[in-house]
C-alpha cells in the first residue's frame, strides 16, 4: 500500500518543516539548554531536542530522551517522564532497533495512563502498533491499531481515528483473503476524511483514496468473474482520480498516476496508458524522485510491449533496469528482467532472452532469501521480546514459595489443638513440603543465576528491581557462523540445532574459563562482555583469549566435520573496548542486555573481520599490544561507523 508507514511517521510522531527551519529551531533549543536550571523547562527543552533531531540523528534523539527521563524521574515530573519515554523510544524506532524501542514505549503508557493523558495513550498505543507491524506480525498490529482507535474515539481525535483505520485497512491488504476486510476499514475512512478540518486533510484524503483503488485494482487481477473484474477495474480508477486532486504537486501524484495508467492497460486503452504512465515519469522527474522514474519506466514498457511496440518497450526496460540497479531496487529487478526476458524472446535475440532469464532466476532467489531472512527476523523478534518478559514469573516465585511456608506454618500451629496424633501427621506433611519448597527456591535460584549476573539476581531479589548501570570500560565480542545459511540448507532441522548448541556450550565453557559474562545469543551470532557486572582491568586480554580459543575450537570442529564428509560452520570474531549501559528492561520474560556505541562497535568488528580471524579495533589494541601479536589492517571502512583503525589478532607473547 502506498504511503503507509511514511504517512504513519509523519501523524504519529509529529513531522515538523522545513530542513532550515527545523536547524534554526535546534541551535535556540541548544542555547536553551546550556542556560537551563535542573527543572521541568529543562525536561521539556531535552524532550523537544530529541523530537527535533530524531530524524537526522536518531542517536542523539535517544541521548536527550535519556537525559529527560533521568531529571523528570528526579523532579516527579510525571508528564515530562511520559514523554521523555516516549520520544527516547521514538529515537530507537527511528534506527529500528524495536526490543530497545518496546521498553520505553511500555513505561510511557503506563505514565500517561497514571496520569489520565489518552491523547499520548493513543499515541503510544499506535506506536506499538507500527513495530508489530513493521515485524509482519499481523495480529499484534491489528490489536493495538484497535485499542488506538478505541481511544481515539472517546477523546474525538478525528485525524487519528482516520490514521488508524487506514492502517488496520493497511494490515489487511497483505492477504488475499481479507481485502474485503481491508476496504470494510478504508470506506469507514474516506468519508471522514473528507470531512475532516484540519491541516492533515488532503493527505489523509489522498492516502485512503489511493490505498482503496489499489485493493479493488488486486481484486481485479485476481477474480475470475469477467462481470465483476470489470467493476473492480471502474471502482479503482474511480478512487485513484479521487486521490489526484489532494495529491497534486506532492511526491505521492506519480503513484496514484502510475496506477491509473495500468487500469487504462487493463482496460485495453493503450494512449490514455501512456499518457499517464509518461505525466507519472514526468512528475517523477521534476521532483528528483528517482524510484517513482523507474516505476513509471517500468509501466511504460509494459504498455508498450503490451501495445506490440517492442522496440520502445525495450528501451524503456533498459532505462528502468539501469536506476534499479543503481538504487538496489530488487523487487523492482524481477519485474524488469521478466519483461527483457521476453522482449528478447519476442524479437527471436534468444542469446539474450537466455542471458535475462538466468538474470530473472538469480534475482528470484535472492528475493527468496530476503524473505526468508525477514520471516527469521520476525521470529528471532518474538522470541528476544518473550525472553524480557520472564521478569514477572521469576520474581513472583519467590514470593509464591514464602506463601506456601507461611500456610503450612499455619496448619502446624492450629494442629496442636487437635491432639499429639494429628501434630504428628501434619509435622510430617509441613517438613515434606518444606523440603519441596526448598528444592523449589534452590531450583529457582538457579535459574535466575542461569538467566542474569549474580549481582543483578541478589538485587533483583531483595528489592524487586535492577537498576541499569553504566560501566566506563568494558570488551565486547560478536562471533558470526559466516556460511551459516548454506550449511543449515545441508542439514535436518535436528542436526543443524544440535550443531549449534555443540558450538554454544563450548563457547560457553570459554567464556567462564575467562570470567566473562554471555549476553545472548541471536541466531548464529554470539554475544559477550568483560568488565560487568564486577569491573576489573583485564577485561580487553580475557576477550580476545577467549576470542582466539574460540576461532581455533572451530577451525578444529571444521576439519574433523570435512573428514566425515559433513556441512561445517566457519567463524568471524570482532571485539571493541568501551563504556556501555548495562541492565535489565521491562517487567516479563526479561534478559540482562548491554547498550551503546561501543556493542554497535564491536559489531561492526565481526562484521568487517574475516573467516578464522579475531578483528580487534584500534581501541582494545591499545591496550593489549603488549601482550598479543596483532597484524595492523589500515582504517577500514565499517557500516554506519566510516573509517576505523582495525588489527587481527595473530597469537598471544609468551
Amino acid at each position: 500500500m502506498k504511503q503507509f508507514v511514511c504517512f504513519l511517521i509523519v501523524f504519529t510522531l509529529f513531522f515538523a518543516g522545513e530542513i532550515q527551519a527545523k536547524e534554526t529551531i535546534i541551535d535556540s533549543l541548544q542555547k536553551v539548554l546550556a542556560l537551563s536550571q535542573e527543572d521541568t523547562s529543562k525536561v521539556n527543552t531535552l524532550i523537544q531536542l530529541s523530537m527535533e533531531i530524531r530524524t537526522e540523528k536518531p542517536e542523539e534523539a535517544v541521548r536527550y530522551g535519556k537525559a529527560a527521563v533521568e531529571l523528570a524521574r528526579k523532579l516527579n515530573y510525571n508528564k515530562g517522564l511520559a514523554n521523555a519515554y516516549k520520544w527516547t523510544g521514538v529515537g530507537y524506532f527511528i534506527q529500528a532497533s524495536y526490543l530497545e524501542a518496546i521498553p520505553y514505549y511500555e513505561q510511557a503508557l503506563q505514565m500517561y495512563d497514571s496520569i489520565g493523558d489518552k491523547k499520548g495513550k493513543a499515541s503510544i498505543l499506535g506506536n506499538i502498533g507500527n513495530i508489530w507491524y513493521n515485524q509482519g506480525v499481523q495480529e499484534k498490529a491489528i490489536d493495538y491499531y484497535l485499542r488506538t482507535l478505541k481511544v481515539a474515539e472517546e477523546i474525538n481525535d478525528s485525524a487519528r481515528v482516520i490514521t488508524m483505520l487506514v492502517n488496520i485497512g493497511a494490515v489487511y491488504t497483505d492477504k488475499k483473503s481479507t481485502y474485503d476486510k481491508a476496504l470494510e476499514y478504508l470506506h469507514r475512512a474516506y468519508p471522514l476524511s473528507l470531512a475532516l478540518q484540519s491541516d492533515l486533510k488532503y493527505d489523509l484524503i489522498g492516502t485512503t483514496a489511493v490505498n482503496i483503488g489499489e485493493i479493488f485494482y488486486k481484486k481485479y487481477e485476481i477474480e475470475k468473474n469477467e462481470s465483476v473484474r470489470k467493476q473492480d477495474l471502474d471502482s479503482a480508477l474511480y478512487y485513484f482520480e479521487k486521490s489526484l486532486e489532494p495529491y497534486k504537486g506532492t511526491e505521492n501524484l506519480p503513484y496514484a498516476l502510475n496506477y491509473i495508467g495500468r487500469v487504462y492497460l487493463a482496460k485495453g486503452d493503450f494512449a490514455k496508458a501512456v499518457y499517464y504512465q509518461q505525466e507519472a515519469f514526468n512528475k517523477s522527474k521534476e521532483l528528483g524522485a528517482r524510484n517513482d522514474m523507474m516505476i513509471s519506466l517500468l509501466r511504460l514498457a509494459q504498455t508498450y510491449f503490451e501495445k506490440k511496440d517492442i522496440q520502445q518497450a525495450l528501451a524503456s526496460f533498459k532505462e528502468a533496469e539501469k536506476i534499479a540497479k543503481e538504487t538496489e531496487a530488487t523487487k523492482e529487478q524481477k519485474e524488469i528482467y521478466e519483461g527483457i526476458s521476453a522482449v528478447y524472446a519476442e524479437l527471436s535475440d534468444y542469446k539474450n532472452a537466455y542471458k535475462y532469464q538466468s538474470m530473472l532466476i538469480r534475482i528470484k532467489d535472492l528475493l527468496y532469501d530476503i524473505d526468508s531472512d525477514k520471516k527469521l527476523g520476525t521470529l528471532q523478534f518474538s522470541y528476544d521480546l518473550e525472553k524480557k518478559e520472564s521478569k514477572i514469573k521469576l520474581l513472583t516465585k519467590d514470593q509464591e514459595l514464602k506463601e506456601q511456608e507461611i500456610n503450612r506454618q499455619k496448619i502446624v500451629r492450629n494442629s496442636f489443638m487437635g491432639g499429639f496424633a494429628i501434630v504428628l501427621l501434619f509435622a510430617g506433611v509441613f517438613f515434606a513440603q518444606r523440603n519441596r519448597i526448598s528444592k523449589e527456591k534452590k531450583r529457582s535460584d538457579e535459574l535466575l543465576l542461569n538467566i542474569l549476573p549474580e549481582e543483578t539476581a541478589e538485587e533483583l531479589k531483595s528489592t524487586g528491581t535492577a537498576k541499569a548501570k553504566s560501566f566506563d570500560s568494558v570488551s565486547v565480542l560478536f562471533t558470526d557462523f559466516k556460511n551459516f545459511t548454506q550449511a543449515s540448507e545441508l542439514l535436518s532441522p535436528e542436526d543443524l540445532v544440535a550443531e549449534i548448541n555443540y558450538c554454544y556450550s563450548e563457547f560457553d565453557k570459554i567464556i567462564t574459563k575467562h570470567g566473562i559474562e554471555k549476553i545472548k545469543t541471536i541466531g548464529d551470532a554470539y554475544m559477550c562482555a568483560g568488565g560487568l557486572p564486577v569491573a576489573n582491568t583485564t577485561h580487553p586480554f580475557d576477550l580476545v583469549k577467549a576470542g582466539l580459543e574460540m576461532v581455533a575450537f572451530i577451525e578444529k570442529n571444521k576439519q574433523a566435520r570435512i573428514a566425515n564428509n559433513q556441512p561445517y560452520f566457519e567463524l568471524r570474531c570482532g571485539v571493541h573496548t568501551g563504556p556501555v549501559v548495562a541492565g535489565i528492561v521491562g517487567i516479563k520474560k526479561f534478559a540482562y542486555d548491554i547498550w551503546g556505541d561501543t556493542v554497535n562497535t564491536a559489531s561492526r568488528m565481526e562484521s568487517s573481520g574475516e573467516i578464522g580471524k579475531v578483528n580487534i579495533s584500534g581501541t582494545t589494541y591499545e591496550i593489549i599490544k603488549e601482550k598479543f601479536h596483532c597484524e595492523y589492517r589500515g582504517k577500514v571502512k565499517a557500516k554506519n561507523k566510516g573509517e576505523i583503525d582495525m588489527y587481527f589478532v595473530q597469537s598471544e607473547i609468551s
